[in-house]
């Protein structure tokens, strides 16, 4: 039976490549998850579940421009004009109140929030286009949510084919091998379809969405390592067996 630690050296040395490439690939994936998700709601004070559970179910108390002001904005106006800001919103954002805060907008904000900054991000240079992210943010459309589940689905399966089909060529015990090519689909499953349960269930849901990923994770590591270490170490553990019981 053809077992990862006796491949010729060319395969091992592909399919190691291979699989160190993914796993400096997921690392990258979870700095971006921080950086995308994860740190701005902490700069609200939120904890992962809860800036998860926004995420995907949207945030029914407050507005997007008030969690850019506290959150990823903060640093770009004075803690008066975030004030007299927060007042208007107060006030319920009206547009006959709007000349109050224009100045601050114009000031700080219209330089990149204009359209033609060629930035994908919204512009903010008259009260129409102000008034789109001061209603609440309902959390992904069905489309937008649509679109990210099939994108994960295929991309991630694939991944999950070659790194298991790589694994599955270890000599460790059946039982465990077929665990871990099975598990990371499961986890698929449980993250993706977590992300429509916290839309339109309940924000609870975002668990589920904590605990897949980690799972995914967890399964990712295990292929990835114990692969190189029978591609590697077993047959130098050998070599130096064979070595010192004198055996050519």
């Amino acid at each position: 039976m053809t077992t990862l630690s006796s491949l010729p050296v060319v395969f091992r040395a592909l399919f190691s490549s291979f699989l160190v490439m993914i796993g400096i690939g997921y690392l990258t994936a979870l700095s971006l998850l921080y950086l995308v998700d994860i740190e701005p709601h902490k700069a609200l004070g939120q904890s992962v579940v809860q800036g998860i559970s926004q995420i995907y179910h949207g945030a029914p108390r407050g507005t997007r421009l008030e969690a850019a002001l506290i959150g990823p904005m903060s640093d770009r106006l004075s803690l008066d004009d975030r004030t007299r800001i927060f007042q208007w919103l107060d006030r319920g954002g009206r547009a006959e109140d709007y000349a109050s805060v224009a100045p601050i907008f114009t000031a700080n904000c219209a330089g990149c929030h204009n359209p033609k900054s060629g930035l994908s991000i919204p512009p903010l240079t008259t009260y129409e286009e102000v008034a789109k992210i001061v209603q609440q943010d309902p959390g992904p459309s069905v489309s937008q949510l649509a679109r990210v589940s099939h994108i994960h689905l295929f991309g991630i399966s694939i991944i999950f084919l070659l790194t298991g089909a790589i694994f599955s060529l270890s000599s460790t015990p059946i039982w465990l091998r077929v665990t871990l090519v099975v598990l990371p689909y499961i986890t698929i499953v449980m993250d993706i379809g977590s992300w429509w349960a916290t839309k339109y269930f309940s924000p609870i849901f975002a668990y589920i969405v904590i605990g897949g990923g980690a799972l995914m994770g967890l399964a990712l590591a295990l292929q990835i390592l114990i692969s190189l270490w029978e591609m590697w170490i077993n047959p130098l553990k050998r070599v130096s067996a064979s070595v010192a019981s004198g055996v050519p």
